[in-house]
């Protein structure tokens, strides 16, 4: 089958995606048994919207895993102890660090050209987060001794970032965290000499810490107290193992082995047009071994047909997936 990160065309995409879903099919168990569930005759699915795709729920309760594969590693949504986790389990760590290196490549640059500051507290003091992954690996491959995280420690930041200012610098940070720091910039009247040369990506998140605000609201105050033209972002989960960027006002953009469809929100086989708002599906190539076909919980809509082009608008606002009984148990 062709690399994932070789494909180039639309038609390769499809080639690729269809070879992956029968894949799948036979191998995870857990997706046969959903699209077994579902009454479909799988020899005539030929395009992407005749794909099933599992609800994104489903990692919460069962291993998603191909047969043939044994591993221990995985990685664990962020939330409390008492929350029911998704678990995505992970058989190729290269798969991943493929991935990571050449969207941050594709969108934002080489890893080895920036030095990576990380403001991710709440991912931090959790184990095994598939975020901290990905900035410790684009640390690993920047490998500068200016590199490292923070929690709480605004001052530090603070003196770091306009120490560097000079330099080019990326600042991963989760919502509520950029917004506590921008409230310790403002409360200590301390002003930051941002420059061009220093990008911010937040990576969402407000997890009950802030006030909830659309994502248009939350890039105009980091924008301004940053002090920076735009606020770039990244958008992953935990059941995903490749990143849509946005570099800027909220229009993200994927690698070449993943893509976004929008469902209509009461039809989950019914798909809206371009401009239109519906429930997010994505196909991620990269997850050969657990499920590449996943029904998110998260409400967007597509800029322009035949673009890989999106923009996130915020969550459904309802719980599970109804129609899934059969896999609870």
């Amino acid at each position: 089958m062709k690399s994932i990160f070789d494909i180039k065309t639309e038609q390769e995409f499809l080639n690729v995606a269809l070879t992956t879903f029968r894949y799948q099919y036979k191998n995870i168990d857990v997706y046969k048994r959903f699209v077994d569930y579902l009454n479909l005759d799988v020899e005539k699915i030929n395009s992407l919207d005749k794909i099933p795709f599992l609800p994104i729920e489903m990692f919460k309760n069962h291993q998603i895993l191909d047969k043939n594969i044994s591993t221990d590693l995985y990685f664990q949504s962020s939330g409390t102890t008492k929350m029911n986790l998704s678990k995505h389990f992970i058989a190729n760590e290269n798969i991943y660090q493929e991935s990571i290196y050449k969207s941050f490549e594709q969108f934002i640059g080489k890893p080895e050209d920036f030095i990576f500051l990380g403001l991710l507290p709440s991912y931090l003091e959790k184990q095994n987060s598939s975020l901290i992954y990905m900035v410790d690996y684009l640390m690993k491959k920047s490998d500068k001794p200016e590199n490292g995280y923070f929690l709480y420690n605004h001052e530090d930041l603070f003196k770091l970032l306009n120490e560097l200012k000079d330099k080019k610098v990326i600042l991963f940070g989760v919502s509520f965290a950029l917004l506590d720091f921008l409230d310790f910039c403002n409360s200590n009247a301390q002003t930051l000499q941002a420059s061009k040369n220093v990008t911010i990506i937040e990576t969402g998140g407000m997890k009950g810490r802030k006030e909830e605000m659309t994502k248009d609201e939350l890039l105009k105050i980091l924008q301004n107290g940053f002090g920076t033209e735009k606020i770039y972002s990244e958008y992953s989960m935990t059941e995903l193992l490749s990143q849509a960027y946005s570099l800027g006002e909220n229009i993200y953009e994927c690698p070449n082995w993943m893509k976004v469809l929008v469902r209509n929100v009461e039809d989950p086989f019914s798909y809206e047009t371009a401009g239109k708002t519906g429930a997010i599906n994505i196909i991620d190539l990269a997850n050969i071994h657990s499920c590449s076909f996943i029904a998110t919980q998260d409400l967007g809509k597509l800029l322009t047909e035949g673009e890989n082009k999106f923009q996130v608008l915020g969550r459904i606002d309802h719980s599970d997936i109804r129609g899934c009984s059969l896999l609870v148990s």
